[in-house]
């Protein structure tokens, strides 16, 4: 590979990686939109390009694009989970420490905390790529498919005895219940027909479930205090090699997801500090968003929308170890890594900026009330409903006492569903 087809690569990653960053501050606008929309202009962009790149390698340095948006989105939305109250799949783990430290006046802590787990994992899931590759390529895959099911019944059931007493028990089951009720009525219902956005009613079901409940807290008389910078990050690489290594079984299991991986990982390797369990947390969101590349390479299948489309822009041409088209698109990996962390703090320095400046009631206010507007916008009618009964649901942790971490049950039972169907 020469400097003909790796500077057009740096390129096209450093592009996609605005584009993930770009999503990943905006709340409601996922990175699967944007690579759909990406897969649609494809042929456009490939006429553009072949004149400029060797033959055969518009492909690649397209799919180097696409991987990079995913990568950097992963990054940057534990920005907006923080400060808005609008989590992704990922961060709703996190959401809960992130806010206890913004109401201590440390959102920035918790913004270098989670840059600083992604980068470990970034790095971690770099430098075992191509051992990770030959393991699995070497029969470990399978093996590891066998195992899907029992690890999210068993994820589910230490979430639920993790309460200290019946009461917990039980309302924790019903929390858990209700939250996987939502979040398979959503898988069935599918995308709803909507003039902007593609529709995805994950995005009121998980604002619902963690982001609203806390903001209304917030407009009741949570004020939020004055926060600080020290400029130091507060944790060291420990979390994030933890996180790493639960983010690599995370991105080959279909059915498990980060926030599955996140629940485990916190029970077997618990973190007391809420910094280094975020830390932790945006270890695995990144990490997990690597491997799924490696599990691309070696099965064909592509365990998330960006690597759906990065396969079907690839075709054939990722197969093999170590095939240069693996390597091309690892260096973009490293590209919007290296990207997404400076965005990450500049952002988290832009957020408490604008926290220290804004009325802490009006602007809880006001970030509902944008949320319900992007809630129609981006779902129409039907994701209003989801909204709804998902904000109903969300209460219920709080009000009976309980750990939030049962709403986790919108992601993990449908997985389970799914497996079982």
């Amino acid at each position: 590979m020469g400097p003909e087809i790796v500077v057009p690569v740096i390129l096209m990653s450093a592009a996609g990686s605005l584009m993930g960053i770009v999503t990943g501050i905006l709340p409601g606008i996922h990175v699967n939109t944007l690579a759909s929309l990406m897969l649609v202009s494809y042929p456009s962009m490939a006429a553009g390009l072949s004149p400029l790149l060797p033959d055969g390698t518009v492909p690649a340095a397209v799919a180097a694009c696409v991987v990079s948006a995913g990568i950097a989105h992963s990054f940057v939305d534990f920005v907006p989970s923080v400060f808005l109250g609008a989590p992704g799949p990922d961060e709703i783990v996190s959401m809960t420490p992130g806010h206890r430290l913004l109401h201590s006046g440390r959102g920035a802590a918790a913004v270098r905390a989670s840059a600083a787990g992604s980068a470990v994992g970034a790095v971690s899931a770099l430098v075992f790529a191509v051992p990770l590759q030959y393991v699995l390529m070497d029969g470990a895959g399978e093996y590891l498919d066998s195992l899907t099911l029992a690890v999210l019944i068993i994820v589910s059931c230490l979430i639920v005895l993790r309460e200290d007493n019946v009461r917990g028990i039980v309302w924790s089951s019903a929390c858990m219940a209700l939250s996987g009720l939502l979040g398979v009525v959503c898988m069935w219902a599918g995308p709803t027909a909507v003039p902007l956005g593609d529709g995805n009613l994950l995005f009121p079901l998980l604002t619902g479930l963690f982001g609203v409940p806390m903001l209304l807290g917030s407009a009741a008389g949570g004020a939020v205090p004055p926060q600080t910078d020290t400029g130091i990050c507060p944790v060291d690489a420990w979390p994030g090699i933890k996180g790493s290594i639960t983010g690599c079984l995370v991105g080959w299991f279909p059915g498990i997801t980060a926030t599955t991986g996140a629940v485990l990982s916190g029970m077997a390797m618990p973190e007391e500090r809420p910094e280094r369990f975020i830390s932790m947390v945006a270890s695995i969101g990144t990490a997990s968003a690597v491997f799924t590349l490696v599990t691309l390479s070696v099965s064909g299948s592509g365990r998330s929308g960006v690597m759906v489309v990065a396969g079907d822009i690839i075709g054939e041409g990722l197969g093999g170890f170590c095939s240069p088209t693996f390597l091309l698109l690892l260096l973009g990996v490293a590209v919007a890594s290296v990207l997404g962390y400076a965005a990450t703090l500049a952002f988290g320095r832009v957020f408490c900026d604008m926290a220290n400046r804004a009325d802490p009631r009006r602007t809880s206010l006001a970030v509902l009330i944008a949320l319900l507007a992007l809630t129609v916008l981006l779902t129409g009618q039907l994701g209003v409903a989801v909204l709804a009964a998902s904000v109903t649901v969300g209460l219920v942790p709080s009000a009976a006492g309980t750990d939030r971490t049962c709403l986790t049950g919108c992601l993990i039972i449908p997985s389970l569903v799914s497996g079982m169907v």
